[in-house]
């Protein structure tokens, strides 16, 4: 068995690489990905909070029905969650030297999500959840590609997972309420 592994850095060369590439910001010589094909990705990704922002928004305000308050609160709570991590995305794609796109053209084209067109209140839970499911998935692909390459994306990209995985288990618990049966299946 080996003993322990010993950690050391040229710290002389570390400085004089930062001095080189100064004009790199953030990527340094050690980062394991494609920058480009990362803020490829990452606007995608970007575009999927949007539509997911536009989505849960529009249903906090068409939202009706005898019982449409704490959902609607629900909804906006979602809203405001997918903009923080739209903002997270478009800062990460400006650390890596990109412009975040925020262009609404094409917008449905670069999203994972849609942006669907549910009418009734069930309708749109319903919505929400296949999308929060579609995020999931998304994220958890992204995750295992970003693995030690870009460590910084995945470590935001699983946090935002997270986060979506709490989104679709509350889309879940109101289609459950809504509808009187749990949707997954019971152990």
């Amino acid at each position: 068995m080996n003993g322990p592994q010993t950690f050391v850095s040229d710290v002389k060369e570390l400085r004089r690489r930062a001095r080189e590439h100064i004009d790199q910001g953030a990527v340094t010589q050690n980062y394991g990905a494609d920058v480009h094909q990362t803020i490829d990705i990452l606007q995608n990704v970007l575009a999927t909070e949007i539509v997911c922002v536009l989505r849960y928004t529009m249903h906090a305000v068409a939202a009706s029905g005898i019982d449409s308050e704490s959902v609607k609160g629900e909804f906006l709570q979602h809203a405001k969650e997918e903009q923080e991590h739209m903002m997270m995305v478009a800062e990460r794609i400006n650390q890596l030297g990109g412009t975040p796109n925020f262009d609404p053209q094409g917008l449905s084209t670069r999203s994972a999500s849609e942006y669907g067109n549910a009418q009734q209140l069930v309708d749109m839970i319903r919505e929400n959840l296949v999308a929060e499911r579609i995020a999931v998935e998304h994220y958890r692909e992204l995750v295992r590609f970003f693995g030690e390459k870009d460590p910084t994306t995945r470590v935001m990209l699983e946090g935002i997972l997270v986060v979506e995985e709490e989104h679709a288990n509350d889309m879940h618990d109101l289609l459950v309420a809504r509808e009187g049966r749990p949707m997954l299946p019971s152990k």
